[in-house]
């Protein structure tokens, strides 16, 4: 069962790097001049169980795409006709150049620097709003030790 759910994965990673997957049988009436067998394009009257799950990855790697992103996000790739165009365009999103990382990264200190507990606000919707600071900081590469977040939780609170 493990060694089919690897070769499923593998199959979904291709299918996001590489596009759909074309589902191919041997062209007996060709043979190429390496002796090697030429493949072509199998008719889906042709496909067995095995071949439409693997032609209906890419409509499954999609939803689970769709099913994860932010609709502000889902807007700009809702276009894209196959999870590698997704992909793609996620990738073209997301990674910020280094200017525009550098500048996440001081919003987000500015952000841990003057934090503070807002009037009304408990305990825990506080421990929410500075800890999502936190890991958006670490996820920009820059970490404070324990001891400095303990320091700035309790100069933040009342």
């Amino acid at each position: 069962m493990q060694a089919h759910l690897a070769a499923h994965d593998d199959d979904m990673w291709y299918i996001i790097t590489d596009g759909p997957m074309k589902i191919l049988k041997v062209n007996k009436a060709a043979i190429t001049t390496e002796g090697a067998p030429q493949m072509v394009e199998k008719h889906c009257s042709e496909w067995t169980s095995e071949d439409k799950k693997k032609a209906n990855l890419d409509n499954v790697a999609k939803d689970i795409l769709y099913k994860t992103l932010e609709k502000n996000i889902f807007s700009k790739i809702k276009t894209c006709t196959t999870t590698k165009e997704i992909w793609e365009k996620l990738t073209q999103l997301c990674e910020s150049n280094d200017q525009t990382k550098e500048n996440k990264l001081i919003v987000a200190i500015q952000k841990f620097d003057n934090a503070k507990m807002k009037p009304g606000e408990t305990l825990v919707e506080f421990d929410e709003r500075f800890s999502s600071i936190i890991i958006k900081l670490i996820y920009l590469g820059k970490e404070y030790s324990n001891r400095e977040i303990s320091l700035k939780v309790i100069r933040a609170l009342p």
